[in-house]
């Protein structure tokens, strides 16, 4: 395996045919948003996510007990994108010379919250030292059914959960030197970077009542993750750039919204399909949880967006990835 110049994906595509999904057990293997393991009439579902000082995150500009509750909740996120429900977390933590006390403990206090809020136990773990703040968190959910990236077909409806493109405000605004407590609209787009809300809830929602065919969150940007759901189902998809659900305050903040939008990564948010015979049901939901619909699933290969003028065109995948 040649690692030279690979960006993320080639990556774990190669990865993937080094470790072929053939161990006794397995459901599912490399490919989604967490594997799937059997354990008795249970399905156990894992996930794990690595946050790195300077790649992931500027300890600067990234208060401490935010930092705490991201690092858990960016793997609640895989987990709701799963429709399961989180269990169990082991943490792996490295920390620079120097840091000082107060910082771990807020870093701890904000982890703990993170984990009551969604019912987890931290059960164990690392600790050690590095020339950078290096964070891994592993979530165990369990569940009984789930809904995976590859059961899209060519028709369903395709649903946004959150306000993409807020993430990326925010961290811009952080970089310019806003913080919390600027006003309200920024502060939404600060919080929506730093401190993103996993929709656990909803996954577990949408697999209850069955009403999603395929299901993964906005981690690496809609663009990206639309691209994953496509490439795992095998379908193409069309976007319409009118139905993309900006906020006010990403209107009121950056000038290419929607641009953000589809490529900013981290908003965690929702992306699933749906069976148009279905559509009644996601009404009902919408009633309690924020969905939109942006467009639907097509035939063959390709993502495409229709502008305002009706004008298709095609997407271009863009959004975080690591080059390696």
């Amino acid at each position: 395996m040649r690692l030279r110049s690979l960006r993320e994906r080639d990556l774990v595509a190669a990865i993937r045919r080094e470790f072929p999904a053939k161990n006794k057990g397995l459901v599912l293997g490399i490919g989604d948003d967490a594997a799937v393991v059997r354990s008795g009439r249970n399905l156990s579902v894992l996930t794990t996510d690595l946050l790195v000082e300077d790649v992931h995150f500027t300890a600067l500009l990234h208060p401490p007990y935010y930092l705490g509750r991201k690092s858990l909740n960016v793997n609640l996120s895989d987990i709701a994108a799963m429709g399961v429900k989180p269990r169990f977390a082991l943490l792996g933590l490295a920390l620079r010379k120097g840091l000082k006390t107060e910082w771990v403990k807020e870093f701890f206090r904000g982890l703990a919250g993170a984990a009551k809020e969604a019912g987890v136990g931290l059960v164990g773990g690392d600790i050690s030292s590095a020339g950078k703040i290096v964070i891994s968190v592993t979530v165990l959910g369990e569940a009984k059914a789930l809904i995976t990236r590859r059961g899209a077909h060519p028709g369903d409806l395709i649903f946004l959960s959150g306000r993409p493109g807020d993430a990326a405000a925010g961290l811009r605004l952080l970089r310019k030197g806003f913080r919390l407590g600027t006003n309200a609209e920024a502060d939404s787009l600060l919080r929506a970077f730093l401190d993103p809300v996993p929709q656990i809830a909803l996954g577990r929602t949408l697999a209850r009542f069955r009403a999603a065919t395929g299901l993964t969150d906005t981690s690496d940007g809609l663009s990206v993750d639309l691209f994953h759901l496509c490439e795992e189902s095998r379908t193409g998809a069309v976007v319409e750039v009118d139905q993309l659900p900006l906020s006010p305050a990403l209107r009121s903040f950056a000038k290419d919204p929607t641009r953000l939008a589809l490529h900013g990564g981290e908003d965690y948010g929702l992306l699933f399909t749906v069976d148009p015979r279905k559509s009644g049901l996601i009404d009902g939901l919408r009633k309690t949880f924020e969905c939109h619909w942006i467009g639907r699933m097509i035939r063959g290969r390709g993502i495409f967006i229709v502008d305002r003028r009706g004008r298709r065109r095609i997407l271009e995948i863009k959004g975080f990835e690591h080059s390696l």
